[in-house]
């Protein structure tokens, strides 16, 4: 193991005594108060400017040519019934407020193996749900559900067998109901994924294909009673794709905008992305081009080490070479992405390393897991037998068993609470979790199957941590009509 001058054993309780938050290089500049008559007179003028054209400047192309397009031309959505009688008298423009996101990916094969459903969601701690994933036709653009008896279908206590009518049920059904109990909660559709990120490749660059794309997502926005829409594409690999990419944005961005203004909703439909952390990806980006249409970068800041490497290593490290979270936002930063659009991700689950002698040495093979080999839950960890360490300088923690020489990379209590206040004090924009069932304490989980690397291990929810020591939550208000749905109990409001 390293030697203690570097590294510190630490009790199984997550004391964080031994982290304190240390900032990056990059911080909000500070102006000498001799400039702030400059600054004064600057902002007078753009104030002038913005009360001469309240509404900004169209938005252009390459070519100079306005980029500003009419609604999507959607039969359904355009033969929407009038506005129902749901109340919905909170909701208002849901600007960035200066609360911070807490986002977390509900996955739909959750409610299998790992007996999480929906209701399960800690609601108190998240201010936007990411459901995950919806896949795509790469022969026709068009976007779909990749479970339809998880997402639509399956009937929950509660639910009747007698209604009347075309109906949804499953786990939209209980997010929309969630949505209504708890205002500040939105609900997100995930599209892609690592698994189906392939398909968006012939997609991106094909405008017929883009153009379905949006028709088909905002279908499924409208119908499942979502509150926008988030790209997960893992990753362009060219610049044609990387162009491609910014124009699916651009087109998504307005298709939600028409929408809304079709609906009469006075709500800005979100559009968010699964951002890269690693430089041979994010590098590829055109992140300017996509900010503009952005709401916020979820960024991955994990796997960043794991079975593919020859040395073990920490898997989501805030600081250090050769890859680290903060590296990632600085680079986003430096791209011109404002600093409270950044999210950012942190890993519900930790990577094993088997027959090394810990983080910077060989290993051979990868541990059991939880559910996919080397990969463990948050709920499971640190796994029993284990040493906690944690590394100060890269802000990162492990467990280490000495009998087995299996190293277990993963954030415990102590380093989501550096973590958030990471995002506190350098105004990020919030913190986002893959994935919620891999959390602690979200009570009994009936019929799971128990045993080694799935019993929970004693812990506090690391979402909490996080959101505690990040700050106040954003409470800006969801959406609730959806009259164009195809489902009558959406169109209706779920009575």
């Amino acid at each position: 193991m390293p030697e203690p001058s570097t590294y510190e054993l630490v009790p199984t309780n997550e004391s964080t005594a031994d982290l304190t938050y240390r900032p990056t290089e990059r911080r909000k500049p500070r102006y000498p108060v001799g400039k702030l008559f400059i600054v004064a007179v600057a902002f007078c003028i753009v104030a002038l400017v913005a009360y001469k054209w309240p509404y900004g400047e169209p938005s252009t192309n390459q070519e100079g040519q306005s980029t500003q397009t009419e609604p999507i031309h959607d039969e359904d959505l355009a033969k929407q019934p009038p506005t129902s009688s749901i109340n919905n008298t909170l909701d208002t423009n849901t600007t960035m407020s200066t609360g911070k996101q807490s986002v977390g990916y509900f996955v739909n094969w959750g409610i299998y193996g790992r007996k999480y459903p929906p209701h399960k969601i800690p609601y108190n701690n998240l201010t936007h749900i990411l459901y995950a994933f919806a896949n795509m036709k790469a022969d026709t653009g068009e976007v779909f559900l990749s479970d339809t008896w998880a997402d639509q279908e399956i009937h929950y206590p509660g639910d009747s067998w007698n209604d009347q009518g075309k109906n949804l049920y499953g786990n939209f059904k209980v997010l929309y109901k969630l949505k209504k109990e708890h205002r500040h909660l939105k609900v997100i559709l995930s599209i892609g994924g690592w698994t189906y990120s392939p398909t968006f490749h012939p997609i991106v660059v094909n405008p017929v294909l883009r153009s379905k794309f949006v028709a088909s997502s905002i279908r499924l926005l409208e119908d499942h009673g979502l509150d926008g829409l988030d790209v997960d594409y893992e990753y362009p690999q060219n610049e044609q794709q990387a162009r491609g990419y910014v124009d699916l944005l651009r087109e998504l961005r307005e298709g939600l905008d028409a929408h809304a203004r079709r609906k009469g909703a006075d709500y800005r439909f979100l559009l968010t992305i699964a951002a890269p952390c690693g430089p041979d990806n994010y590098q590829k980006l055109l992140v300017p081009e996509m900010d503009r249409y952005l709401d916020f970068w979820n960024l991955m800041a994990y796997d960043f080490s794991g079975s593919w490497d020859s040395i073990a290593n920490h898997q989501a490290n805030l600081y250090g070479p050769p890859i680290s979270a903060s590296q990632a936002v600085n680079w986003y930063i430096s791209r011109g992405v404002s600093r409270n659009k950044l999210i950012l991700g942190i890993p519900l689950y930790g990577r094993s390393f088997m027959n090394t002698e810990g983080p910077g040495r060989p290993f051979q093979g990868i541990g059991s897991g939880s559910w996919e080999q080397g990969v463990y839950d948050y709920r499971a960890l640190p796994p029993p037998g284990s040493h906690v360490f944690r590394d100060q300088q890269a802000a990162a923690s492990w467990s280490y068993n000495y009998q087995t020489k299996e190293m277990v990379s993963f954030d415990d209590g102590a380093v989501g609470q550096l973590k958030g206040e990471y995002i506190r004090n350098e105004g990020l924009g919030g913190s986002m979790f893959w994935e919620l069932s891999g959390d602690k304490e979200s009570g009994p989980r009936d019929g799971m199957e128990g045993g080694p690397g799935k019993d929970e291990q004693p812990g506090r929810s690391l979402v909490a941590v996080v959101k505690e020591s990040m700050g106040g939550l954003d409470y800006s208000p969801n959406w609730l009509q959806y009259e164009g749905s195809q489902f009558e109990n959406m169109r209706n409001g779920m009575p």
